[in-house]
């Protein structure tokens, strides 16, 4: 039971708890999800990765990832840093552009969600031109209305 106590984590503790329950109080895996608020699938995953790796196995990451890139997170940033020369240049730099770039540089086509979700990796954001100048007086603007002339 010490070893079930001594986890870090929430997460952890739910998993020990379960493998130990089905180990040395025998409890079926149905009974264990409801109590502890898991699937029956995941009680089954446990276990097994504890009675093939040990405790160990118990300490897996999650499923998530970049199990399927295209271009490694460096070659992203390469590639965005010629676009960030141009828009800071004043450009417009539009998806469909950076789309036929990214094809061209994998070797196949890509959906345009794959451009948006790596613009969204890297932190970039959509910015328009200004619909106003910067050093615009409006109140200047304003007393020149009111005094115009109409012909």
């Amino acid at each position: 039971m010490d070893w079930v106590r001594s986890s870090r984590t929430a997460d952890e503790y739910r998993r020990r708890v379960a493998v130990w329950l089905t180990h040395f109080e025998k409890w079926s895996a149905h009974e264990i999800g409801d109590m502890i608020g898991v699937s029956v699938q995941a009680v089954w995953l446990w276990v097994g990765q504890y009675n093939k790796h040990g405790p160990e196995g118990l300490l897996r990451t999650g499923r998530g990832g970049r199990r399927w890139a295209f271009l490694t997170e460096e070659e992203e940033r390469k590639f965005l840093t010629g676009w960030d020369e141009r828009a800071l240049c004043g450009q417009l730099i539009t998806v469909k552009q950076m789309h036929e770039e990214v094809c061209r540089r994998i070797g196949k086509p890509v959906s345009l969600d794959y451009i948006y979700r790596l613009l969204h990796r890297n932190r970039w954001r959509k910015l328009g031109p200004r619909h106003r100048h910067v050093k615009v007086n409006l109140d200047r603007q304003d007393a020149f209305k009111k005094n115009f002339r109409e012909r």
